[in-house]
């Protein structure tokens, strides 16, 4: 109860009836203030339905959505479906791939065993006796759950299962980095955390996770690697409705529906499973502070942790406001404009301006892109001639993405000419010019590629990659040259 409250009732100088009056003005302003959130709340609603369901519509999103204001789910709904066939549509209890967003639960794990006395952060990973080279008694848990640990990294090796993963480990003998001194944010980190967890329980990571973080928070649809066609499992798909290949990675990942995800978010946040101290280390990454570390990304200023994952093309994203008592949770099988679409639900709630996202010009084009690049780049001028506010003509990362996705498949020349497009669109962006750069850098066209990264210099001073590039390029001259 409010102090003056308080104060006012423990004075004797009020009579009784002045007292009852006292309460009851009290219990009257209270709940026309809870009134007043209530009231404004199908309003709020009308206007996540009507983002989400515009978003839907443009092809934009296919997932799930909870929204939650003071502990409260104020909103949620399923948009699309289960997987590529079009035939299952999505429902509250559909479980996802979550991506890094699983890393939380290792993490946690981690401190659930420091807190238990079982290990500190500061134990060298030496300790347990993984078998792994010297490097081992210089790297900490505190490095590995801050990715600041400079191990070898394992992703780019592609291990398909644990003993590929130790292998790598194993067989590389020096560091990225000392540890501390840096940060690579790469899956071995992960991988060692469970495996610790694993030695100093005398349990599998999946069994420890069941019996202290699942059971409790009473997460009861989670599960740790469903296949195909276990019940309420979606599948990925991309913009052609191809389906995405079975996950084929290091063990431990956990699938989740969206209610389970929101136990996870509420259950740290009410300290359920760890200390309020044990959380804020986890938020915190005191080696990279703009970087994040192992529950994503921490705005100290705005009192907000963001977090997001993607594997194939499932892709989510959790924020969750302290400050303002929001919580907001995107999961999605379709990858697309999930990220931007936490972030426009965010504004949403804290009453800022908020624009419904625009069809996508890099899903307009995207098809036709790998059959004739000049069919394609004509409907994009047929488009913005026509469709100009539809689309998102304004964002230079649509062509870029296509660009980059044209370059990968190696079509070099379909790519030069989508990035040369954005060139001509956006000619004061110096990252156009980078991502052109780097395609004549890699057809060997050395000087093509100085003049774009000399441009993207003069448009942007701060651009280190063009920096190193312009280097790099004067040396291989130079000793053709010679």
């Amino acid at each position: 109860m409010n102090l003056k409250i308080c104060h006012l009732l423990s004075s004797n100088q009020h009579s009784p009836m002045k007292l009852i009056l006292i309460v009851v003005f009290f219990l009257f302003s209270i709940n026309g203030f809870a009134q007043k959130i209530d009231e404004k709340t199908p309003f709020i609603n009308r206007q996540i339905d009507s983002l989400l369901e515009k978003s839907y519509e443009r092809g934009l999103f296919n997932g799930n959505v909870l929204v939650a204001k003071n502990n409260k789910i104020i909103y949620q709904k399923s948009f699309g479906f289960t997987d590529r066939t079009q035939q299952t549509a999505l429902q509250d209890k559909s479980i996802f791939n979550i991506g890094s967003i699983a890393k939380e639960f290792n993490a946690v794990a981690i401190m659930i065993l420091a807190e238990w006395g079982l290990l500190t952060l500061d134990d060298k990973i030496s300790r347990f006796n993984l078998g792994l080279p010297k490097w081992e008694d210089k790297v900490s848990i505190r490095h590995l759950i801050n990715y600041a640990s400079g191990i070898p990294p394992i992703e780019r090796l592609k291990p398909e299962n644990d003993a590929q993963a130790w292998a790598i480990l194993r067989s590389t003998d020096s560091l990225l980095f000392e540890p501390g001194t840096g940060y690579r944010y790469d899956n071995g980190n992960v991988f060692l955390q469970r495996r610790i967890i694993e030695k100093v329980t005398g349990l599998s990571f999946e069994k420890f996770v069941l019996e202290n973080i699942i059971q409790p928070l009473k997460m009861t649809n989670s599960v740790f690697e469903p296949t195909l066609g276990y019940k309420n499992r979606t599948s990925c798909y991309d913009m052609e409705y191809n389906q995405c290949p079975e996950l084929k990675f290091i063990s431990g990942w956990l699938w989740v529906d969206i209610n389970d995800l929101y136990k996870w978010i509420e259950g740290m946040n009410s300290n359920r499973l760890i200390s309020r101290a044990s959380f804020q280390t986890l938020l915190r990454n005191p080696y990279a502070v703009d970087e994040g570390g192992s529950l994503g990304r921490y705005f100290e200023k705005e009192e907000l942790q963001r977090h997001n994952g993607i594997s194939y093309k499932f892709e989510s994203i959790f924020l969750n406001d302290f400050k303002n008592h929001i919580t907001i949770i995107l999961l999605s099988n379709n990858l697309n404009r999930v990220w931007e679409l936490g972030h426009i639900l965010h504004n949403l709630m804290l009453g800022k301006d908020y624009e419904i996202p625009k069809k996508s010009v890099y899903q307009a084009l995207r098809k036709e892109s790998f059959t004739d690049i000049d069919k394609a780049i004509e409907t994009y001028y047929s488009l913005k001639q026509k469709s100009e506010k539809e689309y998102s003509f304004k964002n230079p990362s649509e062509l870029n993405k296509l660009g980059y996705e044209l370059l990968r498949s190696g079509n070099v020349d379909s790519a030069i000419k989508i990035f040369s497009l954005n060139i001509s669109a956006f000619p004061e962006s110096g990252n156009t010019y980078d991502s052109r750069g780097e395609v004549y850098f890699n057809k060997k066209e050395y000087q093509l590629s100085k003049v774009d990264y000399q441009k993207s210099l003069e448009l942007d001073p701060s651009n280190q990659n063009a920096k190193e590039m312009l280097l790099k390029i004067n040396q291989i001259v130079s000793s053709e040259n010679n």
